[in-house]
């Protein structure tokens, strides 16, 4: 990875199958993010941690779930531009609690399936303006319809790619609008050959490949080993 991690420009290396949209603030959007070639550096770069609980906006304001995770990786990126990012996620569960008290949640990172599940993902790394957040978060919208939540998880990030900067809004209906565009954008660049191959090669080595592929890296926990997930999440939502 790249020392300067500063977002690459894109728009001359779309594929020529690129059509402009429209978004929330009538600016001009690609349906591609990143060169058909694939990542170009700083990316991949690599975040992880468990996931933890953020603003609560996610789902109650914006119809949009996150995944957050803790903000401390983004310490060796330290130019990185603030925006919205795509890539991959390898997601280690912990099983499902089948206690009276409907939590889902993990307080410690020591039982979890033995299974890793691997998505499409796009984030947000930022402070969100509209929100006037003090505190920089990654906050990663899942392209998954997940039947519980999963505070606690372990969750590996790879990003893959820049879509585009983050922006303030007048209205809370631009913004959504814009995220939703933002997941097109994500779910289309993921699916070109130079970029889904880290995902695929995630599913041939769990197969019995020699772990050695581009995505292998989503399938590796062994960092979350005495990881507490609730004091990781005390001390982000602390500050």
């Amino acid at each position: 990875m790249a020392s300067s991690a500063t977002a690459p420009e894109t728009t001359d290396s779309q594929p020529p199958a690129n059509v402009s949209v429209k978004d929330g603030g009538d600016r001009e959007r690609d349906q591609f993010a990143g060169p058909e070639s694939g990542p170009e550096a700083p990316f991949p770069i690599k975040l992880q941690g468990p996931v933890i609980k953020g603003f609560g906006r996610g789902s109650k304001e914006l119809g949009i779930p996150t995944a957050n995770i803790p903000p401390e990786g983004l310490s060796a990126y330290p130019d990185l531009q603030s925006g919205v990012y795509y890539g991959f996620v390898g997601l280690s569960r912990p099983p499902i609690n089948n206690d009276t008290t409907g939590s889902t949640s993990d307080s410690t990172a020591s039982t979890r399936s033995s299974s890793v599940e691997i998505y499409p993902s796009v984030l947000s790394i930022g402070y969100n303006p509209y929100y006037k957040n003090t505190v920089r978060s990654v906050e990663i919208h899942i392209l998954h319809d997940f039947t519980r939540d999963f505070y606690g998880a372990a969750l590996n990030l790879l990003i893959l790619g820049f879509i585009r900067p983050e922006y303030d809004y007048v209205s809370l209906e631009a913004l959504v609008k814009d995220i939703k565009i933002d997941c097109e954008v994500a779910a289309r660049s993921l699916k070109r050959d130079a970029y889904k191959v880290f995902a695929d090669e995630v599913t041939t080595d769990a197969a019995g490949g020699n772990g050695e592929g581009k995505g292998s890296w989503l399938a590796e926990f062994a960092w979350v080993d005495g990881v507490d997930a609730a004091e990781v999440e005390r001390k982000v939502l602390a500050k």
